[in-house]
């Protein structure tokens, strides 16, 4: 067993963590969707349409370019609809329960061909380009991270206890896939025994999987990596058990306005609704996120429970709009990473008050090695940006765009004085860089 010591990071601590482990059980819904945006690089092509019986497991659509990659409906029922936006993009399909949760039989004599049919590769991601993996390649390594260090994000360990069967089943699963290890990324707190388990150390993004591989073995040019996470392991060790998926998830509806932060199981695409209930008291004030803070979706009560489906975050929208002094207020209320105001000398280890504002708007990229202390890898975070924005490939290629995913720059948007889009900034570099390279 290896340790790894990260310094670079920060832990944000807000309001509204989940202290009682108890699992409450959400209503069965009658209506579930699924999000196509949330499967990057499938484009999708109905294998359903408005009015088909669909059981659990069942592909809903596959990717254009690659039939074997499909996306399963994770309730069985009928598709009521096909919600396109512009252009016709699909943009989430809608399906009505009948409450039987039916589940499609999946042959499991070819382990590839087994996650390909039941929708559960298109949980994995590829390294370069943060996409579903391609089948036609084989991976270097896989990494899977075996926990979560994002804001109030839930402990894995509420999804492995007593699935030590499953994990080991999806582990020799996922070493037939690869010539090379299947790395586990474990937490001080939650250690996984294997034969190539390695136990991180430290703040923030340490959770990440492109963290934990670019501090393993990180990827360079011409080389091809997969990631994935613990429950996606489990449900392929149940998937080989059993024949079927098992679609019910346990989500953490956390935040500051919340009234009772908790957790709930319910089914992947569940209605927000459904899940927070009554548990958060001022909707009208609430920025509601399907999943954390930093890499979250805003949504509604009557949207949708998000990729990848274990977190549900409330925040203040905005508590006090015309704020006195604003950026130069000595109030010990106001928080910085940086330690511009005085929260930090009166207890800033404390969980803290955050809102939804911004606080300022967009500028010039300032250098002064902001990215690089929120983003422990061997890159300059700074420079890569820039290259992206430009769209200049070599020095992309020089800089390490080939190993990070947006969620890498998460942490460190939080942190720019600059107030760029960080996320979508590399998000739309590695979709271009996709395009030109295939």
């Amino acid at each position: 067993m290896t340790t790894i010591k990260l310094k670079k990071g920060y832990d944000l601590k807000l309001k509204g963590n989940v202290e009682d482990l108890t699992i409450a059980k959400a209503p069965q819904a009658q209506l579930y969707a699924v999000v196509p945006d949330d499967f990057s690089g499938v484009v999708p092509r109905l294998e359903k349409k408005e009015g088909d019986i669909v059981a659990a497991g069942e592909a809903l659509y596959h990717d254009k370019s690659n039939e074997s990659i499909k996306v399963c409906s994770p309730v069985s029922g009928t598709v009521k609809e096909v919600r396109r936006g512009e252009r016709r993009k699909i943009e989430a399909i809608i399906i009505e329960a009948d409450g039987k949760q039916t589940s499609a039989k999946i042959p499991t004599d070819d382990i590839k061909a087994a996650l390909l049919q039941s929708g559960l590769w298109a949980m994995m991601r590829q390294r370069p380009y943060d996409i579903v993996p391609d089948p036609g390649t084989e991976p270097r390594d896989i990494f899977v991270t075996c926990f979560d260090s994002a804001p109030l994000a839930p402990s894995l360990s509420v999804f492995t206890q007593g699935k030590q069967e499953f994990i080991a089943k999806g582990i020799a699963a996922l070493s037939k896939l690869t010539a090379g290890k299947v790395y586990l990324g474990c937490s001080p707190d939650n250690v996984i025994e294997s034969d190539n388990t390695v136990v991180f150390h430290g703040p923030h993004p340490a959770g990440n999987a492109g963290i934990q591989a670019a501090n393993i073995k990180p990827v360079n040019k011409g080389e091809v990596i997969w990631t994935t996470d613990i429950v996606t392991v489990i449900r392929l060790g149940q998937l080989l058990a059993t024949g079927t998926v098992d679609y019910t998830t346990v989500v953490a509806v956390t935040g500051e306005n919340v009234s009772k932060p908790q957790l709930v199981e319910c089914t992947m695409g569940a209605p927000i609704s459904s899940i927070v209930g009554g548990n958060i008291a001022d909707t009208a004030n609430t920025r509601i996120i399907s999943g954390n803070v930093l890499t979250g979706i805003p949504v509604d009560l009557d949207s949708y429970l998000r990729a990848p489906y274990r977190q549900i975050t409330a925040i203040p929208n905005i508590s006090c709009p015309d704020e006195f002094m604003g950026w130069a207020s000595v109030s010990p209320k106001k928080f910085s990473i940086y330690r511009s105001f005085t929260s930090w000398l009166l207890g800033g280890s404390k969980p803290q008050s955050f809102d939804a504002k911004i606080n300022g708007g967009e500028r010039a990229i300032v250098m002064a090695g902001e990215y690089d202390r929120m983003i422990p890898m061997d890159i300059y975070a700074e420079f890569l940006i820039k290259a992206i924005i430009t769209f200049d490939i070599e020095k992309m290629e020089q800089l390490g765009i080939y190993e990070v995913a947006p969620e890498d720059f998460a942490l460190a948007e939080y942190a720019d004085t600059s107030k760029l889009e960080l996320q979508r900034i590399v998000r739309d570099g590695l979709n271009r860089l996709h395009a030109e390279m295939c």
